[in-house]
């Protein structure tokens, strides 16, 4: 009788133990450190799109219905007709119907043509399609469905003369469109860097650097440093680092100037994460202009507007700043006018 409760002890710890090694899944290399990812976590990561299309998702979609989502999503950026503006490449031009016969695009070796567009340089429509899915809108990447990809893909190739207005694109056929791209033989495997045998390979990749292991010259000593125009753009970074470790963060902030008068009032703190969580440090720098203007220009020319700020955020602004508009931007109310709230009260004097 004595050793029934150790033997139910016992079985307890068993049952606990058992049940603890269930929750917690092996994981791979490390012992007691992380665990295997699940095959929904690799899926949501694995969207990569291959020269040979695999992973490309099943879906279609019309140059019609790519018009309408490329005019709202797109043209802001890369133009209408893909001609893009002052700071991003044209994606639509330089290649002819001769050139989509034979797959290599004549003016790529023409030196008096002015530019390289997309439809000009890229061999493979994957590239095209997998960029466009991950990357693309810049202000909400990931945010388009495979069907608006093929669709906005398919009003691209319509651009550049591939397909036909009536055309609709989709996983099924998007090889035969890959067989009239301008350029797709305009690629080469003979580098070897290519890491599979899928597409060709030719002899063993330099990549041993053998020459530069003897009579090699002293390593430079030079490092590197922003340039002026680009210190501040995201505000201090050594004061967003951590006090201990290694990285501590370099000082970027502007030089101080010499106070001649009495200091004014001292400005309110930029919210770096904030602006860097909504991507708005993307196009703003702090005091210079990048794709847009910079903060330090918008507060002086919005002071103490924090209701107009706002409702340019959220809706947008063409033609205040220059050429390139700023979309629709899709935060949330609280960022919005914590930002906005930021930049009307951070003018100068």
């Amino acid at each position: 009788m004595s050793s029934f409760p150790s033997r139910a002890l016992l079985v307890l710890v068993l049952a606990c133990g058992v049940t603890a090694a269930v929750a917690q899944p092996k994981a791979s290399g490390y012992a007691g450190i992380g665990r295997d990812a699940t095959p929904k976590e690799v899926a949501a990561w694995d969207i990569d799109v291959r020269p040979d299309f695999k992973g490309l998702p099943p879906g279609s979609g019309s140059v019609t219905r790519g018009q309408d989502l490329w005019e709202g999503k797109c043209a802001s950026c890369h133009g209408v007709f893909g001609e893009s503006n002052q700071v991003f490449s044209p994606i639509v031009g330089g290649t002819t119907a001769e050139d989509v016969k034979s797959g290599h695009v004549a003016r790529l070796k023409d030196p008096s043509f002015p530019g390289r567009t997309t439809l000009m340089k890229v061999t493979s429509l994957s590239t095209v399609w997998d960029y466009v899915y991950r990357a693309m809108p810049w202000n909400q990447p990931k945010s388009l469905t495979p069907d608006d990809v093929y669709a906005v893909t398919a009003y691209m190739l319509n651009l550049g003369g591939i397909v036909s207005d009536d055309f609709t694109l989709s996983d099924k056929n998007i090889r035969e469109v890959q067989a009239r791209m301008p350029n797709r033989n305009g690629g080469t495997t003979a580098h070897a860097m290519w890491p599979g045998s899928e597409f060709g390979r030719a002899a063993r990749p330099d990549v041993s650097a053998v020459a530069c292991m003897r009579d090699c010259v002293p390593a430079a000593a030079t490092v590197a440093q922003l340039p002026p125009h680009a210190r501040g753009s995201h505000g201090n970074l050594a004061d967003q680092n951590r006090l201990v470790g290694a990285q501590r963060g370099v000082a970027t902030a502007p030089p101080a100037a010499v106070k001649t008068t009495a200091p004014a009032a001292a400005a309110p703190k930029a919210p770096v994460a904030l602006l860097e969580k909504n991507s708005c440090t993307a196009c703003h720098g702090m005091t210079q202009k990048l794709v847009g203007p910079a903060f330090s220009d918008i507060a002086k020319k919005y002071p103490g507007q924090t209701d107009h700020l706002l409702q340019k955020i959220k809706a947008g602004s063409t033609g205040v700043w220059g050429a390139i508009p700023m979309p629709p931007q899709t935060l949330g109310d609280d960022d919005a006018k914590a930002i906005a709230r930021w930049l009307a009260d951070s003018a100068g004097p």
